[in-house]
């Protein structure tokens, strides 16, 4: 049983060996087949590579062949270091003038949570001084976390903060990961989003490791500038979304 609950291997009987349809792809079907009927449920873990290899008397690269159609085509997600799940629904997450992760989340009966990976005070490149308004060069709080959905990473996040505007930034982030929060304390109790940027590429594999998804996967890429009530940035975040797990709808 898989989660206590789960059969440990699809049923069927034997495969069908030279009768024209390659082994990686019977065991593709069976096991897109036992998904449709509700065998393995929405986030359900699946069976080892060793178990699918012993159920169908296979040899393991044949197992991995037939997962990797099935994770291309959606039906399966692979976890660095955590195995295979069926695909759960896609999160829509909202981008608009106030956008808030948790709030994104809950609205959607998910329970939202953050973990602060680093923190730490870089010199502004050029680009990013740029975004920010302040000279090349200049001091800037860097804080990347990891953010959360029902316990699953969605998005990885790098904020930048102006030092010189904000010098408790770093402490507050590590007492409390939540930016809307520390941005209050600052002095900045609401912000908007003035700019968003969207592409996507392969993961990194440092990415790839921090969101628990395969290197074959797309992130997609945002780059949000964020300013307050008076117009000046607080806040320059690039975020990397889990695209398996999140597609984003843009709001006016």
């Amino acid at each position: 049983m898989t989660d206590g609950s789960q059969p440990t291997d699809p049923d069927g009987g034997p495969l069908a060996r030279g009768q024209g349809v390659a082994l990686w792809r019977q065991i593709t079907q069976r096991v897109e087949a036992e998904i449709a009927a509700g065998r393995w449920r929405p986030g359900a873990r699946l069976p080892t590579e060793a178990e699918l290899s012993a159920s169908f008397a296979v040899n393991r690269h044949t197992v991995r062949r037939a997962m990797e159609e099935l994770e291309g085509r959606g039906l399966v997600r692979v976890e660095q270091g955590r195995g295979s799940f069926v695909t759960e629904d896609v999160l829509d997450y909202r981008l608009g003038p106030r956008t808030r992760f948790s709030e994104n989340i809950r609205r959607q009966n998910r329970e939202p949570a953050g973990r602060l990976l680093r923190v730490a005070e870089v010199p502004a490149e050029a680009a990013l001084a740029e975004a920010l308004g302040i000279r090349r060069g200049r001091p800037v709080i860097l804080a990347e976390r990891i953010a959360l959905a029902d316990g699953r990473p969605i998005v990885l996040g790098t904020h930048h903060f102006p030092a010189a505007r904000f010098p408790r930034m770093a402490a507050l982030l590590r007492a409390d990961p939540s930016i809307t929060a520390a941005l209050t304390a600052c002095g900045v109790p609401d912000y908007s989003r003035r700019v968003t940027r969207v592409t996507a590429r392969m993961p990194t594999p440092e990415e790839a490791e921090a969101l628990q998804q395969s290197r074959n996967r797309p992130v997609l890429v945002t780059e949000a500038v964020n300013v307050d009530p008076d117009g000046a940035v607080v806040d320059v975040t690039y975020s990397r979304y889990a695209a398996g797990r999140v597609q984003l709808v843009v709001e006016a």
